[in-house]
């Protein structure tokens, strides 16, 4: 499968390592375009870099990008976008005190995105791994939510590709609760000194 990932920092790099392990054809995209080629030509696979452009093939699209970096993308992007699954990553945490979300109340960042882009298929994945965890390999748990099943199995397919194992917890709504999961999750790792390379996960051992 051909996926754009929008964005050439540290988690567009650890998502293209995944993908590409998985397979799959990834495309990295971002303004600065040599960060892109750069980025694609360490990914060692099936990966080019691109500026910020037409979406071409890709059936998925994926905002690498910080919060609220992610929903101004998407405006711009907004025609190319209906019809294609696009995947948002990102956690509107206040990153000044790391003790509460910038969106309105039970508003999530992946419900605002789906209202800039009503066409396209938003699916909110990602947003509780950290980049370290993808670099380096080994099974992680990837929450997904989102309002289409299909576009929910297609990122699902995709993340067990990479060597992750898939939870699908229901519609779009439930976003706002994965944001804020990470939330505390960024502030607790910090207390333990987790180092960025904690994650979530449900416990499966009898």
């Amino acid at each position: 499968m051909e996926v754009l990932i929008v964005g050439a920092g540290h988690m567009a790099r650890g998502i293209g390592t995944r993908l590409v392990a998985g397979g799959h054809q990834v495309r990295i995209a971002a303004r600065n375009h040599d960060a892109a080629r750069t980025l694609a030509a360490e990914l060692d696979g099936d990966a080019t870099g691109e500026p910020i452009g037409p979406l071409g093939a890709a059936s998925v699209v994926v905002l690498a990008l910080p919060y609220p970096a992610t929903r101004m993308v998407a405006e711009q992007l907004a025609g190319e976008l209906v019809g294609r699954v696009l995947v948002d990553i990102a956690n509107p945490v206040n990153i000044g005190t790391f003790d509460d979300l910038v969106t309105p109340p039970g508003v999530s960042a992946a419900e605002q995105v789906a209202k800039a882009v009503p066409g396209a298929k938003v699916v909110k994945a990602f947003n509780t791994t950290f980049a370290a965890n993808l670099t380096g390999g080994g099974p992680l748990d990837v929450f997904v939510a989102g309002d289409d099943e299909t576009a929910c199995d297609q990122v699902a397919a995709l993340t067990a590709d990479g060597g992750m194992r898939p939870i699908l917890v229901g519609g779009l709504r439930h976003a706002y609760t994965l944001e804020s999961f990470q939330l505390l999750h960024m502030k607790v790792q910090d207390q333990i000194g987790g180092n960025w390379t904690t994650s979530l996960e449900l416990d499966r051992r009898q």
